[in-house]
């Protein structure tokens, strides 16, 4: 048998790539038909991912500690997978202020595979060690591997190597695979089912992706004191609109007026958790500096600290 017919075979056993009974007449449908069929199966996806939140825990919890170690969260996929995490470590220095380097998205073929796919990068196994390489992965790190098949041989490549190098491995996948889960310290398998259109894995399998990434960002940078109370407020005021949000978040964490929340941000550089305990407390610039340091970054106990 051929590596063609291995690889039609084995996709016989991949859930995302099963044909949806439900679906079998979509093609027959009018827009709002579609569009039904289409919702239905994606309320589906937020329940799936509801039974997963142990694993996504887990994730988390090894996250928080590599973050309190120094070291790095780092996404690695391809296609569709690799795309959400990239789309995820970007959006992560905006707004909670952390370093383009602490959250990293791998994309199989390099940034241009963003717009345009690289033919044959998914199956190179020697790409994602050198990508990885490129990185200085250590052992402080956790990789995430993100497959929607569960099987792209660039993924599992990246995810055995980075286990060789020390680093913690957490594999998210959407269909059920053995491999994948011994390469993983926490498998998130979440089993969406066939597609609407059969083995397009941006539609369900990428949502749940989405969302469980959305997830282990999220809860990671909460539990390392990037909020306060359900405040962004270590948001970075890098722009108009995100200066207008980082005034917001000062005046509804503090209960101040508008001049008091600008002045505090003039007198902290633009940082809003700063200029948020600076205006809770009384306390200096260089006070509320040593005042977070002390309690590494947690505006709360921070205000707690000076019996506020």
């Amino acid at each position: 048998m051929s590596r063609q017919a291995d690889l039609v075979d084995a996709l016989k056993n991949i859930s995302t790539e099963g044909q949806n009974p439900d679906t079998l007449d979509i093609d027959l449908l009018d827009s709002l038909g579609v569009l039904k069929k289409i919702n239905t199966e994606d309320k589906k996806v937020a329940v799936i991912v509801g039974q997963l939140l142990a694993e996504i825990a887990q994730g988390v919890d090894l996250i928080v500690d590599a973050f309190a170690s120094g070291g790095r969260l780092i996404y690695i996929g391809a296609g569709t997978s690799g795309r959400l995490g990239v789309l995820d470590s970007v959006e992560c220095p905006p707004t909670f202020s952390v370093s383009s380097g602490q959250v990293i998205g791998i994309l199989a073929g390099g940034a241009g595979a963003m717009y345009k796919a690289v033919e044959g990068a998914e199956d190179n196994k020697q790409l994602a060690i050198d990508d990885l390489q490129a990185i200085n992965l250590s052992s402080k790190d956790v990789l995430v591997g993100i497959a929607a098949s569960g099987r792209t041989p660039y993924v599992l490549s990246a995810m055995a190597y980075a286990k060789e190098q020390g680093a913690k491995v957490i594999g998210i996948s959407c269909s059920a695979n053995p491999i994948y889960a011994q390469h993983s310290d926490v498998d998130i398998c979440a089993v969406v089912g066939a597609e609407v259109l059969t083995g397009s894995t941006r539609m369900k399998s990428g949502t749940a992706q989405k969302l469980i990434l959305n997830m282990l960002s999220t809860a990671s940078m909460i539990r390392s004191g990037k909020s306060y109370k359900n405040l962004m407020i270590d948001v970075n005021a890098s722009n108009e609109k995100l200066y207008a949000r980082a005034v917001r978040i000062v005046m509804q964490a503090t209960e101040c007026d508008f001049n008091t929340a600008e002045q505090a941000l003039a007198q902290a550089d633009n940082q809003t958790k700063l200029a948020s305990l600076m205006v809770l407390t009384g306390l200096d610039v260089n006070q509320a500096e040593a005042a977070l340091l002390t309690n590494k970054g947690f505006l709360r106990k921070a205000v707690e600290q000076q019996g506020c």
